[in-house]
């Protein structure tokens, strides 16, 4: 997928020259991707119709309740190793977004807004934040996504844009009215949620999307280092059952590390092999699989092999650093669509944890004071090691069935499971201190209650206008 996405970028000049002149003013190229119905898409909206349309402005509304709760109950109520879930045993306001498109003539635009938990538990994962001065990550803490562009009537369609935008690599969509569970697995929670900078979306056909990235860096509201990160994405989708997509980054995204290069390939399969809309019983079925590589080099660490070991990789003696994860999910839809039931999971393998989501209240590299950052959780008291050298590996069972009424909301329950290969949830005592509370000293000794699994069940309310 990776090699098709280059010969296709090196193709689009070509393209570009062959269809690139203004169609006559009776012929309007084709929208794409509009020659068939992909509501049935992982990480797409299955809305058909815009009920908040108008001529220079499509709106949208979303909102997203959950209850969680784990058979280890932690006092201080944390969900450990997520950016979906936040809150154990609590009703959660987890998502509150509105916002929409604006179009007139050439020009478009963007604006979505959050608020609830994820405003809080997205940014503190952007260590970027932390150079210099201005506190941005409060400033944008509350966009999910915000860009200004043109739109340019050339093939099938050009459209540039700068500024905040959803990344889409590992498939899942940070909107969970769009997806086929509710939790996704490490291969979507491990990667970016958003990128800051300008893409350009190219369109030689009204099947095939190409798309390069000039942005900050991984997930990041600045950079880490001096240079930019690059990437790229290449969508196509020859038939309306079947979609196939790869996302490609390269950049340099350690702090103090100006050397050390990360690449990471995202591809996604997508197949719907049934489709009987109309049927009370078995409506469609489909699956979806995607496979992650990614690795760092450089400044004491290499992708593969690697002599080094924790907290001691030299030039010499490298630590191994790679990212490799897979995840499957399989989909049932039932009663003209109104029921679905889908089970799946995946794998994570990350020698070098430069990926792994540190533990809440635990010391990570994004470790801020209280009074800067703005949230509320403890200093580290018994530290995860995320150093280079050190392995971790996880893996995921899920199994969820969700009730559609309508095309505005979705009700959803589900069971997961979750492992890892060393202490990493949260742990009947919590992360945070003896009693739960930040405002209770953790006395000497004390550390957080981390455990090798997570075995929750979960409920949400999901609406979209």
């Amino acid at each position: 997928m990776r090699t098709l996405l280059i010969v296709s970028l090196l193709l689009l000049p070509c393209l570009a020259h062959a269809e690139s002149a203004p169609l006559p003013d009776d012929v309007t190229p084709a929208e794409p991707f509009a020659f068939g119905d992909f509501t049935w898409l992982n990480g797409n909206n299955r809305q058909k119709t815009a009920l908040l349309d108008s001529k220079y402005f499509t709106g949208s509304f979303l909102l997203d309740v959950n209850y969680t709760t784990s058979t280890s109950r932690p006092i201080d109520h944390s969900v450990v190793g997520s950016t979906t879930l936040s809150r154990d045993n609590e009703l959660a306001l987890q998502f509150l977004g509105f916002g929409g498109d604006f179009h007139s003539g050439t020009a478009r635009g963007r604006l979505m807004t959050q608020f609830g938990e994820r405003a809080t538990v997205v940014p503190r994962n952007d260590g970027s934040a932390m150079k210099g001065q201005f506190d941005f990550m409060t400033a944008l803490r509350y966009v999910s996504e915000a860009y200004g562009g043109v739109h340019l009537n050339y093939m099938h369609g050009i459209n540039i844009d700068a500024g905040i935008f959803m990344s889409y690599v590992g498939l899942f969509s940070y909107d969970n009215f769009e997806n086929w569970m509710y939790l996704p697995s490490y291969t979507s929670d491990n990667t970016p949620w958003f990128f800051n900078g300008m893409r350009i979306q190219m369109f030689p056909t009204e099947k095939l999307k190409i798309e390069a990235w000039i942005i900050n860096g991984w997930q990041t509201y600045g950079k880490f280092n001096e240079r930019p990160g690059f990437g790229g994405q290449f969508l196509y989708r020859p038939t309306e059952s079947v979609s196939m997509l790869s996302n490609d980054y390269v950049g340099w995204d350690t702090a103090n590390n100006p050397g050390r290069m990360r690449f990471h390939s995202d591809n996604s399969l997508m197949v719907r092999y049934y489709n009987n809309p109309t049927s009370r019983i078995i409506s469609k079925m489909a699956f979806s699989l995607t496979g992650d590589l990614g690795f760092e080099s450089g400044d004491g660490v290499v992708g593969f092999g690697g002599t080094g070991t924790e907290g001691h990789c030299t030039t010499a003696t490298p630590c191994r650093q790679n990212f490799l994860s897979w995840m499957a999910y399989n989909r049932i839809w039932f009663a003209e669509d109104k029921f679905a039931f889908t089970v799946g999971g995946g794998q994570m393998h990350n020698p070098g944890r430069y990926l792994v989501l540190a533990p809440t209240g635990q010391a990570s590299p994004f470790s801020q004071p209280l009074s800067t950052q703005g949230v509320s959780y403890s200093p580290a008291t018994s530290p995860f090691d995320m150093n280079s050298g050190t392995s971790f590996d996880a893996w995921d069972v899920a199994a969820g069935v969700q009730y559609m009424p309508t095309e505005q909301i979705t009700l959803d329950l589900e069971f997961s499971r979750r492992s890892a290969s060393v202490p990493y949830f949260a742990g009947h005592g919590g992360v945070t201190s003896p009693d739960g509370y930040v405002t209770t000293p953790t006395p000497a000794g004390w550390q957080a209650d981390l455990v090798p699994t997570d075995t929750r069940i979960i409920a949400a309310v999901l609406t979209r206008f």
